[in-house]
């Protein structure tokens, strides 16, 4: 079994790029992969792998400047989630694009699972879903705004089209694992916002909780590794992911007539050229060749 923590946290790093070889080589040491994003604002990312690794690589991470509070969400997969290791230097852990957000000067009121169900089935809540659209098309909470964006970046704007909406209401958010909770309710409380609320723990804490038959979840919750989503009890759901658009797809779209493996799908078809098409051809040509030899190619399994 692949032991998966899913983590973040905000803090304030002098030299992010410092950081970054030493994480690369302890991760290699451990057989850990993965992705983690450095900042000045902090750390995020999802890595994989035995769990003495995985516990090697948290306790360097909690012994970074302002870490050693870090929180993260395990699960388990019997197939390895990541293909590599890779940890990159962002100017943001989470691209919001908003100058002068900062999560660690004040956010919204946290509530556990418990208490947010019966938080958003009042009716003076607005329930706002932050992530993007094909995360929300797979499933979130009953009575949720989708804000149909397609980044993250897009939520400033689509919060100034439509803020009238939420006169004097109270607003609850949520997302995957909460780290973009963290800087929207900080930013709807710099737009004066009174009563901004985020689930602890995102989705994922909620499914890994939360009684199925007490649930006010719908669907499955997208996931940014080879599972592509979890349902409750963080057990692997249905979905696939398309190798060209990254989107999830359910077996069935393998039988559209616009499908093709590694290529595109139904919700992509139209949206590469014919020069894409050719190099992820030649992509998945390596990959089956890969497989072929008993072998993992580092973009994923045949």
């Amino acid at each position: 079994m692949y032991t998966i923590a899913a983590l973040y946290h905000f803090t304030r790093f002098d030299d992010s790029a410092a950081l970054r070889e030493p994480l690369v080589a302890l991760c290699a040491d451990n057989e850990i992969k993965g992705s983690l994003l450095l900042a000045g604002e902090g750390v995020n990312g999802t890595i994989a792998g035995p769990r003495a690794g995985i516990d090697a690589v948290l306790a360097h991470i909690r012994a970074l400047p302002g870490c050693a509070d870090l929180e993260w969400k395990e699960s388990q997969s019997d197939h390895p989630p990541f293909a590599r290791m890779k940890v990159k230097l962002k100017k943001e852990i989470v691209t919001m694009g908003v100058p002068g957000v900062d999560p660690k000067a004040k956010v919204g009121h946290y509530v556990d699972p418990e208490g947010w169900n019966e938080l958003i089935q009042q009716p003076d809540v607005a329930v706002i879903d932050t992530r993007n659209d094909y995360e929300v098309a797979i499933g979130t909470f009953e009575g949720a705004i989708d804000p149909e964006t397609a980044t993250f970046r897009d939520f400033p704007a689509w919060w100034e089209a439509n803020k009238e909406r939420f006169h004097n209401k109270r607003v609850a958010m949520f997302c995957t694992g909460g780290i973009r909770c963290e800087k929207s309710t900080n930013f709807l409380l710099d737009q004066g916002v009174e009563d901004v609320f985020h689930l602890k723990g995102g989705i994922l804490k909620y499914l890994e909780e939360m009684p199925e038959e007490k649930s006010l979840w719908n669907g499955e919750c997208f996931v940014f590794d080879e599972r592509v989503s979890v349902g409750h009890g963080l057990k692997e759901g249905p979905h696939l992911l398309c190798r060209a658009c990254r989107r999830p797809i359910v077996p069935e779209d393998k039988l559209r007539p616009e499908y093709e493996d590694g290529v595109q799908c139904h919700n992509c078809a139209s949206e590469h050229t014919d020069a894409d098409r050719e190099r992820f051809r030649e992509r998945q040509k390596q990959i089956a060749l890969s497989a072929a030899r008993g072998e993992r190619h580092m973009f994923g399994d045949a």
